[in-house]
């Protein structure tokens, strides 16, 4: 079992930077690659980000890449979304999930575990 907390949401000016952090507990968290999904009103959920379980792989949503940075501390049990140059396309609901596959997914089904989510908002 994972449990994933996720916190940093919040309501900001486009332009502006976020960091949106993810508390995992469990005993295979070391072990599990950590992701970033988002869910705006009326869309379908979409990945953002994605990071092994070691750190050294990452992925990106066309969308973000350039922009947002993963990166987690496994020391801390933390994964953390760096979000800079936020545009009102960003605002949605932020989810951390975990996945056995370690290398990391862009597909949401193969996370097994999910926070509750952190709603962003970004004003134009």
């Amino acid at each position: 079992q994972v449990q994933l907390v996720e916190s940093g949401g919040g309501l900001v000016q486009a332009g502006a930077s976020l960091r949106l952090s993810c508390s995992a507990s469990g005993r295979t968290v070391s072990s599990v690659s950590l992701g970033w999904f988002r869910q705006a009103p009326g869309k379908e959920r979409e990945f953002v980000s994605a990071v092994s379980w070691n750190g050294g792989v990452t992925h990106y949503a066309d969308s973000v890449k350039g922009r947002f940075t993963i990166s987690r501390d496994n020391d801390k049990n933390i994964v953390f979304l760096q979000m800079n140059s936020l545009n009102a396309e960003d605002t949605a609901v932020y989810y951390c999930a975990a996945s056995g596959y370690g290398l990391g997914t862009r597909n949401g089904p193969e996370y097994e575990y999910w926070g509750q989510g952190t709603q962003v908002t970004v004003s134009s």
